[in-house]
């Protein structure tokens, strides 16, 4: 099946779906009164997703391989922080293991999206 829209691409969901679900908690009272904390965690879990749409439109494999990689270092990223979260108690361990579960779906399908890109170079 051709993607031609990056909302197709299931990497670009399952991102998606990571930025709403670190969202919800980054509300919670404790995270939220950590400005530099909490705002670090949004935008670079808002970086991941927006790297894989960002990539994508710049309609080269080159460009797109680069800003996947980008995603991949954002989720990695990301999970470091929610370590401080959970470190300081701002998240509780099964906010932590849900979000950082789907940290690694998600860095796992772009390490797989590169390679694929990387082999199928037009």
């Amino acid at each position: 099946m051709l993607v031609t829209r990056f909302e197709d691409l299931e990497v670009w969901i399952g991102a998606r779906y990571l930025v709403k679900e670190v969202y919800q908690y980054t509300f919670d009272k404790s995270l939220n009164q950590d400005f530099a904390l909490r705002d670090q965690i949004r935008r670079s879990v808002i970086s991941v997703m927006a790297n894989i749409a960002e990539g994508f439109e710049r309609k080269s494999n080159k460009e797109f391989i680069q800003f996947l990689r980008y995603s991949v270092a954002s989720a990695a990223e990301t999970k470091s922080h929610l370590y401080i979260a959970l470190d300081l108690s701002y998240i509780i361990q099964d906010q932590f293991d849900k979000s950082r579960d789907q940290i690694d779906v998600v860095s796992r399908q772009l390490k797989s999206f590169i390679k694929h890109l990387i082999k199928t170079k037009p």
